[in-house]
């Protein structure tokens, strides 16, 4: 038996594998974010890909004789890894979103918090809605779903044979494009609120001109946009519920060929 044979072949779909598993682990919120160290990361990549790889078929990848072609190969996987990993970064990034309007109408624009997972600074509406979607996300197994969604995407699209299709292309656009509609849904109910808030001390300013509605009127936009947070808690979770469980039928639909 020789132990030091290596199969080539073999090599590049095992690399294949782990560079579209790479992706879409650094692109997830919860366990691509900076608050994962990277050596945790890169072992978490290479545990899926170990326990993906032997299960994958690979009979009708050939070994290219240019390296220019592994190098578009490679360069596949990573836009297929970055495809599937967009659309659960679109989701989350329209809660944000969200919480970013509510915190404007708040009067917090001027209150940033650091966000510890992606290093940037941000609304401090914006990173609770945040942690309470990636805790429910967790909590209903979204993660898990997602992970069976990769495994499906190998059963699509084999390592090597990414095609990039009209159907893909205007797929991503799609969840693009939703981003804004999720988060006015999101923030609907707040803006909504503190708008009749604002009218009310309108018309008290003008029936008490002495009255300071400035200092007045701060401290009860924060209670009502707390108050009327509360309700955000089940519609994020209702979104976040929608979600995973179209979460297979629009990976079919949008990798499928």
């Amino acid at each position: 038996m020789d132990l030091f044979h290596f199969d080539p072949l073999a090599i590049l779909s095992f690399l294949l594998t782990l560079f579209r598993i790479s992706l879409l682990v650094f692109l997830l919120p919860f366990f691509g974010g900076d608050g994962v160290p990277t050596l945790v990361k890169g072992a978490l990549c290479l545990l899926l890909s170990f326990a993906l790889w032997p299960t994958l078929s690979f009979s009708g990848i050939t070994f290219p004789a240019h390296p220019f072609s592994i190098a578009l190969m490679i360069g596949s996987e990573i836009l297929l890894g970055l495809t599937i990993g967009l659309v659960i970064r679109f989701l989350f990034a329209a809660i944000q979103t969200g919480g970013m309007l509510i915190g404007f109408q708040m009067g917090f624009s001027m209150v940033n918090v650091v966000d510890p997972d992606s290093g940037v600074s941000e609304s401090v509406t914006a990173h609770f809605l945040y942690m309470i979607a990636l805790m429910t996300f967790l909590s209903i197994n979204g993660h898990l779903y997602l992970l069976k969604a990769l495994a499906l995407s190998f059963k699509f699209i084999p390592p090597g044979g990414m095609v990039i299709t009209p159907q893909m292309y205007k797929g991503i656009l799609s969840f693009s494009g939703q981003i804004f509609v999720l988060a006015i849904k999101i923030a609907s109910p707040v803006m909504i609120a503190i708008f009749l808030v604002d009218l009310a001390l309108a018309l008290i300013s003008r029936a008490a001109p002495q009255m300071n509605v400035l200092i007045v009127g701060f401290p009860i936009k924060i209670a009502v946009g707390f108050l009327f947070l509360g309700v955000l808690f089940t519609i994020v979770s209702m979104l976040l519920n929608d979600f995973v469980a179209t979460i297979g039928p629009a990976y079919h639909r949008l990798l499928a060929p």
